[in-house]
């Protein structure tokens, strides 16, 4: 099982990225897909998610607005997206993707697999 997150990177505020994540190595059929950060000296938060068909999506408030989750679920491997846009210095954070079994919830223990995470820089 392996869920590879990428696209971080330095940005500067007002500037957008794509994040990536490839999820492959079991079943993913029926997962939800998550997006969660970390921040130095922070918790780990709730981005967003988003349910097996993408008929449901949840955003934190922090990025509702700026920030789009959608996902490709192909034979092999399902890839989640995280596009955000309108960055400001506060979204630094180690970004991580997560799969899991229920709902597109916020809570990060209901997630079964996580990646290693991609660090995005949002300097002012």
């Amino acid at each position: 099982v392996q869920l590879q997150a990428s696209g971080g990177g330095p940005v500067q505020a007002g500037g957008s990225l794509r994040l990536s994540c490839a999820a492959s190595g079991r079943a993913f059929s029926g997962y939800s897909m998550g997006w969660f950060r970390q921040a130095p000296g922070r918790e780990r938060e709730f981005v967003a998610a988003i349910s097996w068909t993408a008929s449901s999506t949840n955003y934190a408030d922090s990025a509702k607005g700026r920030f789009t989750i959608s996902r490709d679920n192909a034979k092999n491997t399902v890839t989640v997206y995280l596009r955000m846009n309108s960055l400001r210095p506060e979204d630094t954070a180690v970004y991580y993707c997560a799969a899991g079994s229920g709902a597109p919830n916020s809570w990060y223990k209901t997630y079964d697999y996580w990646g290693q995470g991609t660090l995005v820089t949002v300097s002012s």
